[in-house]
């Protein structure tokens, strides 16, 4: 009996066949690394050198994310506060805890406290903070309840699609520009979210990108 395909084309289609199995497989593994918490961080919280509680000075202090973060509604990046800031009050409260040794050290010898960093974005991904805490995206938005956490976590997976879904759909997360780092914000009672997003959002004229061109440059 002839054979229906040389002995060439069925080596090719063989190749074939398992080049697209195997793109099945790279697909849906990725698609699963994709949304993974080792992939998007969510859960990470790393020991830090000062058992710093943003609980404790967000929370019960009502300290300002701006005090140490200094900037963020002007500069494309959240500063790490310098020893400095820390010392304008612990020069006083709580001078001598072995907690802030560390912070003495640092002050004393000029270097800088070695912190953990917990949030970080791709080296491709350009993320801009003063645009979105000037249009009124709180901090909560994407660092979750920071004023809660004795430890600061990854909270928010802060992937492409997670970011996507803000950016088509802003008038969830939209809050006046001034209540940026309000955690305890709530639109007033007379409106939901969604219809005070949407003033906000038509008063602002905020139009989100939504190309690769917005993110990746």
């Amino acid at each position: 009996m002839p054979l229906v395909f040389s002995k060439t084309a069925d080596t090719l289609l063989r190749r074939i066949v398992a080049g697209c199995v195997l793109s099945a497989i790279l697909v849906v593994s990725g698609l699963y690394y994709y949304g993974h918490p080792l992939y998007t961080r969510v859960g990470y919280a790393p020991v830090q050198p000062v058992r710093f509680s943003h609980e404790q000075h967000a929370g019960r202090l009502g300290m300002s994310c701006l005090y140490c973060h200094t900037g963020v509604e002007l500069s494309p990046t959240s500063k790490i506060p310098p020893t400095q800031t820390c010392m304008n009050c612990h020069q006083a409260i709580k001078a001598t805890s072995e907690q802030l040794e560390a912070v003495r050290v640092s002050w004393s010898s000029g270097a800088a406290i070695p912190w953990e960093r917990v949030h970080r974005t791709p080296d491709y991904v350009y993320f801009n903070h003063a645009v979105h805490v000037r249009r009124g995206i709180g901090c909560v938005s994407c660092h979750g309840k920071v004023n809660e956490m004795p430890v600061v976590v990854h909270d928010k997976p802060l992937s492409m699609g997670w970011c996507l879904d803000c950016h088509r759909h802003p008038e969830e997360q939209l809050r006046p520009p001034d209540e940026a780092t309000n955690f305890n914000w709530q639109p007033p009672e007379a409106r939901t979210q969604i219809e005070e997003g949407r003033i906000l959002q038509a008063r602002s004229r905020i139009k989100a990108p939504e190309s690769c061109t917005g993110c990746h440059r």
